[in-house]
């Protein structure tokens, strides 16, 4: 056979492509170890942790809230924790925590290379999503020091470029870490630093707020339970996700086990525990003096540091969790003792009255027609629906169909009421106009709900829906639990047996109250208290709105005398008067015709002075019908800092233009009313309550000062005249020493009670009624304001008299009127209607007049209640 001589030159050829690709592989692994080299040089000169900064961690500085004698009683932290050393910890704790996150912790160098390619080839080259993850525990406190970019926004590649680059930069650090640090000492601040969510930031604190217990003395599965928490502390919640922190829980005991720190028959134990959640307690702002008030400075400070000119020197915005703030407040600890002292005593008494008056009664159901009942009804079921225990009820049954869901749709809200009104639609008992229309639906989503209609996730969704309807019963309604609920004895709580859903209602059966004690010449509000008990009545009502009855009159009274010269001691008739609609600039569309608060007219004639003290509806409509229109009173309100034109939900005016507001049908706080009155006590000057003294930063210097506004807004010798009403109110019923003035308020149904008292050196305001309109007592005798309100404010006012260090002044006086003022009140000897004539006419009719009481001696009072 000839030889040819391309034969020749095939391995010739094959060896040249060889040598080129070698020459390739080794060009491009240089390359890459360079731009490697480069990658992490460039990383390591940008925004890590220094040397310095790893050697010395900064823990985030908890801000302190100081009261007027710079007494704490208050902070602010992210940081509530006690810090643990490594042989300090659990050994429950160590061995869960390695054979779950890190097995080969103590033998790598921060970056456990094994684990990497194992989780480059299971989850990248075979999709094994149940490969686990390759991040070391180093590279996990590596994580926590220092903040994480937001990627919203970013494309797949963007999103995908940035977190290469976070993963280097952790790995960086580690690295730093294991330089630094003892392998014992990086597990100690991992689990120092790490945040178990409720409060709890750190293992000690994480031990005592799930588990009521120190960490060293939790148990196997217990350390199990708050080694899966690592991975997602929000996800793996035992008090709220029970199932999904059991599930994670158990991955972590089967750990152990393939580890060798749990023998098999200890782990068939623990593997069908439930995990218990009896001992949870998340330290909360209901602990400790003035629990309302700090709830409602958490929320002022807020804004207050939103503001563009509160943006720290350096930039960013500060915050109150982290950056070891000083907040001076106006708080008197000392008046806020005596104030939550004096609403608990007093409240105690009011609800025992309550209880007396509703036995075998529902208000829910009392004197209401069915429309009423249904939205009395709805109301306590959405109070019922937004507990925890519903919430984690509800999670158990729908969360896997809604998720399922909200793959194709995520933007679609998916509440209760949405999946009510779903059902009624695909059963064909209502359609998407009429449930759009009740609100219960929103439009712009028609199209999304009706493609969800007609999937096959819809069909699990509401068969899940169905199965909690039933389990909804049988929990809430059915079954009966030992439980803690309110309770005015030492403690504030008592167990008893009851379902949840009559716990709800038992709660909301409770009369709530706020009191409000503010000097009236700084402004500093000395005392704040919003409700009976922050542990369970958490909404503030100093600051809730509602009408505010005849607590609104002296300032009906002060526009009539000061800016239409109506002289108080002009008498007029104690009877019905009318504004009908084309009367003056009333712009009534109806005729108007208000009755007595005790439904009487005497036909008397009665002075200022006299309808003021009787609050005697009848003496107010007159003098509104002849000032023409309620624009000045609206005005005079504005200088007294309750803004006229303030809008509520819906577009109404807080204070509306018509005649009705000047007997209280305004919707007011305690707080507007409270430096409305302050008034009255500072010779005609507002003085804008305020709470905050000066806020400093770590380092002591003041970046914020609080300064009240202040308004000449009454003419002194008027004011005097006012002054010298509200002391006539009072007469000597009130029994201190202090010179003292004030008027009771009640709204329509008994629904609010209301009392503002002023002495020269404190305003003080009280409001008592339900959370709802119905909570409410239901005749005059038990529902007026001189009887659920004023006693606050004269036990408050007795026990700061009583107490010599309190700071507070009993013999302290108004200003001295002017001259003028005694031109204006001449009337002397008709400031009082005789006693005997006032009472015997009350009492043919066996109705109680509001304010008539007053009358009364102390000593008769304290007998009757």
């Amino acid at each position: 056979m000839e030889h040819s001589p391309e034969h020749d030159n095939q391995p010739t050829k094959k060896s040249s492509w060889v040598k080129y690709i070698i020459i390739a592989m080794w060009t491009l692994m240089i390359i890459g170890v360079f731009a490697l080299a480069y990658i992490f040089y460039s990383l390591s000169n940008s925004d890590l942790p220094s040397f310095e900064e790893l050697e010395n961690p900064q823990y985030d500085l908890a801000s302190i809230i100081y009261d007027a004698n710079n007494k704490t009683f208050g902070k602010y932290y992210i940081e509530n924790r006690e810090p643990v050393r490594y042989e300090e910890l659990s050994p429950n704790i160590i061995n869960a925590l390695v054979s779950t996150e890190d097995a080969r912790f103590f033998s790598h160098k921060g970056i456990d290379v094994r684990a990497l390619f194992r989780v480059g080839v299971k989850t990248v080259l075979l999709s094994n999503e149940d490969s686990g993850g390759g991040s070391t525990i180093t590279q996990q406190l590596a994580k926590l020091l220092f903040k994480r970019p937001n990627l919203r926004g970013l494309n797949k590649l963007q999103r995908t470029k940035k977190l290469i680059e976070i993963k280097l930069k952790e790995w960086i650090t580690a690295v730093r870490l294991e330089k630094s640090y003892t392998k014992e000492e990086i597990m100690a601040m991992y689990l120092n630093k790490f945040e178990f969510i409720n409060g709890a930031h750190g293992i000690q604190a994480a031990a005592e707020t799930y588990f009521d217990r120190r960490q060293d003395e939790l148990s196997v599965s217990e350390s199990a339970v708050l080694v899966g928490m690592l991975k997602n502390p929000s996800l793996y919640n035992p008090k709220r996700f029970v199932d999904k922190a059991k599930n994670r829980r158990n991955i972590v005991l089967s750990q152990m086990n393939k580890y060798g720190h749990l023998d098999q028959e200890a782990l068939d134990t623990l593997y069908d525990q439930a995990v218990d959640m009896s001992r949870f307690k998340r330290e909360s702002q209901s602990e400790g003096m003035a629990p309302y008030f700090r709830s409602e400075l958490t929320k002022w400070l807020k804004d207050l540091f939103a503001r563009e000119e509160m943006q720290k020197p350096e930039g960013g915005t500060y915050n109150i969790y982290k950056d070891g703030l000083q907040i001076y407040t106006t708080i008197d600890l000392n008046y806020q003792e005596k104030a939550e002292k004096a609403v608990k005593e007093h409240m105690k008494v009011n609800q025992a009255a309550f209880w007396r008056v509703w036995d075998r009664k529902d208000p829910w159901s009392f004197e209401a027609d069915e429309a009423q009942k249904a939205l009395r009804y709805d109301i306590l079921e959405r109070k019922v629906k937004s507990s925890d225990r519903y919430l984690s009820l509800r999670s158990r049954y729908l969360d896997s169909a809604i998720s399922e869901i909200r793959k194709d749709y995520k933007e679609v809200p998916m509440s209760d009421n949405v999946i009510k009104a779903l059902v009624k639609i695909s059963d064909n008992k209502s359609g998407f106009s009429a449930e759009e229309s009740s609100g219960k639906l929103k439009k712009k989503y028609r199209d999304f709900y009706q493609s969800v209609l007609k999937s096959k996730s819809w069909q699990t969704l509401a068969a899940n829906w169905d199965n909690l309807q039933a389990a909804y019963k049988k929990e809430f309604r059915d079954t009966k639990f030992k439980m803690m609920v309110f309770d005015y004895n030492e403690q504030g709580e008592v167990e008893k047996e009851m379902t949840p859903y009559d716990s709800v209602r038992y709660h909301n059966k409770h009369l709530q109250a706020g009191c409000l004690a503010v000097d009236p010449k700084t402004g500093y509000i000395k005392a704040w208290v919003g409700g009976v008990g922050h542990k369970y009545f958490k909404y503030d009502h100093v600051n809730s709105r509602r009408q505010v009855g005849s607590t609104i009159k002296p300032f009906v009274y002060t526009t009539a005398i000061a800016l239409q010269g109506i002289s108080p001691c002009q008498e007029y008739d104690d009877i019905q008067y009318s504004i009908a609609p084309g009367d003056a600039n009333f712009d009534m569309d109806q005729q108007w015709s208000p009755a007595n608060a005790n439904g009487l007219f005497t036909g008397n004639k009665y002075n200022l002075y006299q309808g003021l003290l009787y609050s005697k509806n009848s003496i107010t409509v007159r003098i509104v019908k002849e000032m023409g229109n309620v624009d000045v009173i609206r005005e005079l309100l504005d200088n007294v800092g309750i803004a006229k034109d303030k809008r509520l939900d819906g577009g109404r005016l807080a204070v509306p233009r018509l005649p009705s507001m000047c007997l209280g049908a305004a919707d007011l706080t305690l707080l507007e009313m409270s430096g409305a009155y302050t008034t009255f006590a500072n010779n005609g000057v507002y003085t804008e309550p305020i709470f905050i003294n000066r806020i400093e930063d770590k380092n002591g210097k003041v970046i914020y000062s609080g300064v009240p506004d202040r308004n000449v807004a009454i003419n002194p010798a008027y004011n005097a005249v006012m002054v010298d009403m509200l002391k006539n109110n009072i007469g000597g019923g009130f029994g201190i020493k202090s010179d003292v003035g004030g008027k009771t308020g009640t709204t329509n149904d008994y629904a609010d009670g209301w009392f503002m008292g002023i002495t020269p050196e404190l305003v003080v305001g009280v409001w008592v009624g339900g959370d709802d309109k119905w909570i409410r007592f239901l005749t005059l005798e038990n529902g007026q304001g001189f009887v659920l309100a004023r006693p606050i404010a004269q036990k408050l006012l007795k026990a700061l008299e009583a107490d010599k260090d309190s700071g507070y002044n009993p013999n302290a006086k108004f200003v001295k009127p002017p001259k003028e003022y005694f031109d204006l009140v001449d009337c002397a000897r008709f400031k009082q209607v005789a006693v005997e004539d006032e009472q015997s006419q009350i009492l043919e009719e066996k109705v109680r007049s509001d304010e008539f009481e007053e009358e009364f001696e102390e000593e008769e009072f304290e007998e009757e209640f």
